[in-house]
């Protein structure tokens, strides 16, 4: 990692493991991006829609009292309450998050979720390998992509 370092990642997942194995790839890959995680459709809303919050999952929000906007946003579809499809639809709608990057990442290969949720203004769709061979190299790819060779636009 070379320049994007501080710009923090939004992790959307419910499954601890699936969490835990994201986290691990990424640490091995040498990732010092903050990591922050919301395991359910509401508290993604709540996240970025408060400048306060009390979440102690992810670890530099501990001391935080102003949640940081992320730079770009992996998501799962398959959540608890407000699933990730309603996530990208009401983000993307929203003029204050349309141009965070959102990258779907989800055991869906189904070519109507990938249909929709590109239609939604998703950014990139990765389908969640279960070979971890594979996994390594779907989340390589993400990470040389969207944390080191991206340009995004400057957010307010």
């Amino acid at each position: 990692m070379k320049k994007k370092l501080h710009e923090p990642l939004l992790v959307v997942e419910d499954s601890n493991e699936d969490y835990r194995m994201l986290q691990r790839l990424m640490r091995r890959m040498s990732v010092q991006n903050p990591i922050h995680r919301c395991t359910n459709g509401d508290e993604v809303l709540e996240f970025l829609y408060q400048q306060t919050n009390d979440y102690g999952q992810g670890e530099d929000l501990l001391n935080s009292k102003v949640a940081p906007r992320p730079s770009v946003i992996l998501l799962d579809l398959n959540l608890p309450g407000i699933d990730g499809r309603d996530i990208l639809d009401r983000l993307k709608q929203d003029k204050s998050f349309k141009q965070i990057p959102i990258v779907v990442f989800t055991t869906s290969s189904n070519p109507k979720d990938i249909e929709l949720c590109y239609q939604k203004g998703a950014n990139g769709y990765l389908v969640k390998p279960m070979d971890a061979q594979e996994l390594k190299k779907t989340i390589q790819a993400f990470v040389d992509y969207w944390l080191e060779a991206n340009t995004s636009p400057v957010l307010d």
